[in-house]
């Protein structure tokens, strides 16, 4: 079946499918978190890894009047100061949720997009496209998971799928346990 939309409506349609602050998943893990009294997390912290370094830096936000620098002895931008890292980075992600203390990181994967076994269903249109396009998200899903636990960082994924209510009481227990 042809697509409905023009070539430019398609595009201006998928342009608008927001990456980040899903209410579906992202917005829904934070709530659970927050009912439950989890806390110590940042949402979209930028991760910067080597083969065996780490570095957590904060987000760059415009500030309409300048921040003073700080003086010696006053506190230093946290994040940047956590550990060394070298010129040549390997990785540089932003996990959903980031728990500086206990070293873990939590995902929040859509069932599409990251292709959920259960889930996912495969587009019949344009079918190598997609079929490359998922490939590639779900490869490159793998290579952020094994080079973050390489470092040391304890990695949840948890598929949309999970984040229903009636799933909340092992989802729980499984951050739980990741946080420990």
């Amino acid at each position: 079946m042809p697509d409905v939309f023009t070539k430019a409506k398609r595009s201006e349609v998928m342009s608008r499918i927001r990456s980040r602050g899903n209410r579906d998943t992202e917005l829904a893990l934070a709530k659970l978190l927050r009912r439950h009294g989890i806390t110590g997390w940042r949402r979209h912290a930028l991760l910067r890894v080597t083969s065996d370094q780490w570095r957590v830096t904060r987000k760059n936000r415009r500030r309409t009047s300048p921040r003073p620098s700080p003086q010696r002895g006053e506190g230093v931008a946290r994040a940047a100061v956590l550990s060394p890292v070298t010129r040549h980075l390997s990785l540089t992600v932003r996990p959903d949720f980031v728990f500086l203390k206990s070293r873990a990181v939590i995902f929040v994967d859509g069932c599409f997009w990251h292709g959920c076994p259960r889930h996912a269903t495969k587009p019949k249109n344009n079918r190598a496209f997609w079929r490359r396009k998922l490939a590639a998200n779900q490869a490159r899903d793998a290579l952020v998971t094994r080079t973050l636990r390489r470092t040391g960082w304890r990695v949840l994924r948890v598929w949309e799928h999970e984040l229903a209510r009636k799933n909340e009481a092992r989802l729980r227990r499984r951050i739980q346990r990741a946080l420990r």
